[in-house]
């Protein structure tokens, strides 16, 4: 897929910063880290690695910031910015294909490279939600600060006491209540978990996804009185949840711990259990509306996991080349590494995967870009499913020809297969995304099936 020539050009200047600026600085970033061992040391307020902040400079400079925005939302975008526009978003926007293409160059060092573009999850999807959904009074106070990348935000859905691969089963609850006799607001109640980035101290804004309550009193008092249905979405399975956007630090959203995986905290973004204990909300801080909460959460998704794939595109690309370049200079019975047959397979087998997984993610991008999100959810779980597969191969190959250094926990191939592995799980494991494509496959073939016989 041949990029425009504007486009070619953005690409290599972000390469030339990621090996000049981003991958020098990993070391810095990670030795700063390593000085932190507390909870309250890793999470507060100087976890953050001062060499972030001096590549963010750089990244705005080179016009590598926001450059994630869709065309549609680019517009947006620069009316909440104001005179600030030109300093905070690139000159032109991208295509999905387009920005696919920079997330592999990202994925190198997925840890630094994003957020120093301002191009980090949950943080875009957030935006994208909040320019594309958010009203006027929600983007003029939340997106200014994301969008210049003064803060971060967290997206809360999954719930420690549910099977939350089927997001209908979310049950925190917003309860619907009235008071005064006439001023609707709500209360907002449930346990979140795997609230990435929840953690980090620049946290400030919250999206959360919440199942509405209409049971209370004061409602249905004022709906009987009023001749309104108590719940106006009963028995409609897609429209009990609503989407939610708070600071942070509101009243009742509280921290209760930190998460690990595989051992590893993230710091200093983090992941989190987190409490919610009546926490006031009003009918400003509903996105969209109420019960449309899954088609808030769904139109995360489509871009996002495009994003999310060529970025693993990128881990697995990196890993294919350390292990190229340990096959040709270490040396084992006598003949280099690379000499063994069963290296060449692996290396063969890698080679293969990394490319298949940025051919089937760029059709999956193309698709969105020419029949829209809805139209192509068979590749959005196609690649959901087969990407972090294919990816996780050829770590797991890197690891294995690098042996000891391979599990060395500080190492690159280690937190990358950790990375891949949780991506198999994080918005929806492999599982449901399967049932997803055989489903939509099975459709189709049925549907065609019928065209040819009206036919006949």
């Amino acid at each position: 897929m041949k990029m425009t020539s504007s486009v070619d050009d953005l690409s290599s200047v972000l390469r030339n910063f990621l090996l000049g600026h981003v991958l020098p600085a990993e070391s810095a970033y990670e030795s700063h880290l390593a000085e932190l061992h507390t909870v309250s040391e890793r999470f507060g307020l100087t976890a953050v690695p001062p060499v972030l902040a001096l590549l963010k400079v750089e990244s705005r400079r080179l016009g590598l910031w926001n450059i994630f925005l869709p065309p549609s939302l680019h517009p947006i975008a620069r009316g909440v910015l104001g005179k600030d526009a030109s300093e905070y978003l690139p000159p032109r926007p991208l295509s999905v294909s387009q920005y696919a293409r920079l997330s592999e160059i990202m994925g190198r060092s997925p840890a630094i490279a994003p957020e120093a573009c301002n191009c980090s999850a949950p943080d875009t999807g957030n935006m994208e939600v909040l320019l594309h959904q958010g009203t006027d009074a929600q983007q003029r106070r939340y997106l200014p600060r994301l969008l210049k990348g003064d803060c971060r935000s967290a997206f809360l859905m999954t719930e420690p006491d549910i099977s939350c691969s089927d997001a209908s089963n979310v049950s925190s609850t917003l309860t619907k209540v009235v008071e005064d006799g006439h001023r609707i607001s709500y209360r907002l109640n449930g346990n979140k978990w795997w609230a990435t980035g929840f953690m980090d101290p620049r946290c400030e804004i919250v999206l959360i996804v919440c199942k509405m309550d209409y049971s209370h009193g004061t409602w249905t008092q004022y709906a009987s009185a009023r001749g309104l249905p108590a719940n106006p979405f009963e028995g409609q399975r897609k429209r009990q949840h609503t989407v939610v956007v708070l600071p942070r630090h509101a009243r009742g959203i509280d921290a209760v711990r930190p998460l690990t995986t595989f051992g590893y905290d993230d710091a200093p973004n983090g992941h989190a259990v987190v409490k919610l204990l009546n926490v006031p909300v009003s009918v400003d801080d509903i996105i969209l509306g109420e019960g449309r909460g899954m088609e808030v959460a769904q139109s995360r998704l489509g871009p996002g996991r495009v994003h999310h794939c060529m970025r693993a595109v990128g881990m697995a690309q990196r890993a294919y080349e350390m292990m190229v370049l340990r096959a040709s200079s270490r040396t084992v019975f006598g003949k280099e590494i690379g000499r063994h047959g069963l290296a060449r397979k692996r290396i063969a087998e890698s080679r293969g995967a990394v490319e298949s997984a940025r051919a089937l993610t760029l059709s999956c991008a193309k698709s969105i870009e020419e029949a829209g999100v809805d139209e192509s959810l068979d590749w959005i779980a196609l690649i959901k499913v087969e990407v972090p597969l294919l990816c996780s191969k050829v770590v797991d190959h890197a690891v294995q020809m690098h042996g000891g250094a391979g599990v060395e926990g500080s190492g690159f191939l280690a937190r990358t297969l950790v990375g891949l592995r949780t991506l198999r799980i994080a918005d929806g494991p492999d599982d449901v995304h399967t049932e997803t494509v055989g489903r939509l496959e099975i459709r189709k073939i049925k549907t065609e099936e019928g065209h040819k016989r009206s036919r006949l």
